[in-house]
Protein backbone atom coordinates (compact mmCIF):
# COMPACT_ATOMS: atom_id res chain seq x y z
CA UNK A 1 0.00 0.00 0.00
CA UNK A 2 1.38 3.30 -0.98
CA UNK A 3 2.12 6.21 1.81
CA UNK A 4 0.18 9.44 2.18
CA UNK A 5 1.89 12.36 2.77
CA UNK A 6 0.29 16.22 2.91
CA UNK A 7 3.53 18.17 0.76
CA UNK A 8 4.50 21.39 1.57
CA UNK A 9 5.71 23.80 -0.90
CA UNK A 10 9.49 22.85 -0.14
CA UNK A 11 8.61 19.23 -0.72
CA UNK A 12 7.34 19.93 -4.32
CA UNK A 13 9.84 22.41 -5.34
CA UNK A 14 12.70 19.53 -4.40
CA UNK A 15 10.61 16.84 -6.52
CA UNK A 16 10.33 19.48 -9.33
CA UNK A 17 13.80 20.18 -9.12
CA UNK A 18 15.08 16.45 -9.05
CA UNK A 19 16.81 16.43 -5.40
CA UNK A 20 17.29 12.27 -5.14
CA UNK A 21 16.47 12.32 -1.44
CA UNK A 22 12.94 13.06 -2.77
CA UNK A 23 12.64 10.66 -4.84
CA UNK A 24 10.79 8.02 -2.86
CA UNK A 25 8.41 10.15 -2.12
CA UNK A 26 7.25 10.61 -6.21
CA UNK A 27 5.39 7.41 -5.97
CA UNK A 28 3.18 8.33 -2.56
CA UNK A 29 -0.12 9.54 -2.26
CA UNK A 30 -0.13 13.64 -2.52
CA UNK A 31 -2.30 15.47 -0.68
CA UNK A 32 -1.51 19.38 -0.48
CA UNK A 33 -3.92 22.34 -1.19
CA UNK A 34 -4.59 25.34 -4.04
CA UNK A 35 -2.53 27.48 -1.68
CA UNK A 36 0.19 25.19 -1.86
CA UNK A 37 0.13 25.04 -5.57
CA UNK A 38 -0.09 29.02 -5.43
CA UNK A 39 3.11 28.84 -3.76
CA UNK A 40 4.57 26.53 -5.83
CA UNK A 41 4.02 28.01 -9.38
CA UNK A 42 4.75 31.54 -8.18
CA UNK A 43 8.33 29.77 -6.45
CA UNK A 44 9.18 28.27 -9.53
CA UNK A 45 8.12 30.55 -12.38
CA UNK A 46 10.84 32.97 -10.84
CA UNK A 47 13.22 30.32 -11.71
CA UNK A 48 11.84 28.31 -15.25
CA UNK A 49 9.98 29.54 -18.00
CA UNK A 50 5.81 28.70 -17.57
CA UNK A 51 5.70 25.88 -20.16
CA UNK A 52 8.40 23.77 -18.00
CA UNK A 53 6.68 24.31 -14.62
CA UNK A 54 2.42 23.97 -16.65
CA UNK A 55 3.24 19.74 -17.13
CA UNK A 56 3.96 19.24 -13.55
CA UNK A 57 1.59 22.10 -12.36
CA UNK A 58 -1.45 20.31 -13.94
CA UNK A 59 -0.60 17.51 -12.49
CA UNK A 60 -0.72 17.99 -9.17
CA UNK A 61 -4.29 19.57 -9.49
CA UNK A 62 -5.89 16.61 -8.74
CA UNK A 63 -4.25 16.24 -5.48
CA UNK A 64 -5.79 19.27 -3.93
CA UNK A 65 -8.12 18.99 -1.09
CA UNK A 66 -11.35 21.16 0.18
CA UNK A 67 -10.53 22.87 3.73
CA UNK A 68 -12.45 22.47 6.47
CA UNK A 69 -13.47 26.16 8.13
CA UNK A 70 -12.32 24.96 11.48
CA UNK A 71 -8.46 23.89 10.03
CA UNK A 72 -8.14 28.29 9.53
CA UNK A 73 -9.08 28.33 13.02
CA UNK A 74 -6.59 26.05 13.87
CA UNK A 75 -4.06 27.06 11.38
CA UNK A 76 -4.10 30.35 13.40
CA UNK A 77 -4.00 29.43 16.69
CA UNK A 78 -0.81 27.27 15.24
CA UNK A 79 0.76 30.04 13.89
CA UNK A 80 0.68 32.44 16.92
CA UNK A 81 1.74 29.80 18.86
CA UNK A 82 4.46 29.64 16.88
CA UNK A 83 5.01 33.02 16.03
CA UNK A 84 8.55 33.42 17.04
CA UNK A 85 9.65 30.43 14.24
CA UNK A 86 7.73 33.20 11.37
CA UNK A 87 5.91 30.00 9.66
CA UNK A 88 4.12 30.99 6.62
CA UNK A 89 0.09 30.73 6.60
CA UNK A 90 0.68 27.74 4.09
CA UNK A 91 2.95 25.95 6.27
CA UNK A 92 1.03 26.40 8.86
CA UNK A 93 -2.37 25.12 7.33
CA UNK A 94 -0.58 22.43 6.03
CA UNK A 95 0.80 21.08 8.72
CA UNK A 96 -2.61 21.38 10.68
CA UNK A 97 -4.16 19.31 7.69
CA UNK A 98 -1.75 16.71 7.93
CA UNK A 99 -2.41 16.21 11.83
CA UNK A 100 -6.10 16.25 11.28
CA UNK A 101 -6.00 13.83 8.30
CA UNK A 102 -2.87 11.42 10.36
CA UNK A 103 -0.52 11.61 7.75
CA UNK A 104 2.72 13.07 7.97
CA UNK A 105 3.70 16.34 7.02
CA UNK A 106 6.49 16.27 4.31
CA UNK A 107 8.91 19.08 4.13
CA UNK A 108 12.38 20.52 4.52
CA UNK A 109 11.29 23.90 6.47
CA UNK A 110 13.59 23.87 9.40
CA UNK A 111 11.35 25.44 11.37
CA UNK A 112 9.67 22.09 11.65
CA UNK A 113 12.30 19.82 11.94
CA UNK A 114 11.88 18.52 15.20
CA UNK A 115 7.83 18.98 15.59
CA UNK A 116 5.69 15.97 15.52
CA UNK A 117 3.96 14.52 12.53
CA UNK A 118 6.62 15.61 10.37
CA UNK A 119 8.70 13.83 7.87
CA UNK A 120 11.78 15.93 7.70
CA UNK A 121 14.10 15.91 4.46
CA UNK A 122 16.77 18.14 2.82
Amino acid sequence: MEKTFFFDTYALVEIFNGNLRFEQYKTCNVITTYLHLFELFYNLRKIYEKNEVMSFFNKLKETCIDLDFNWILDASEFRLKNKKDNLSYADCLGYIISKKLNVKFLTGDKQFENMENVEFLK
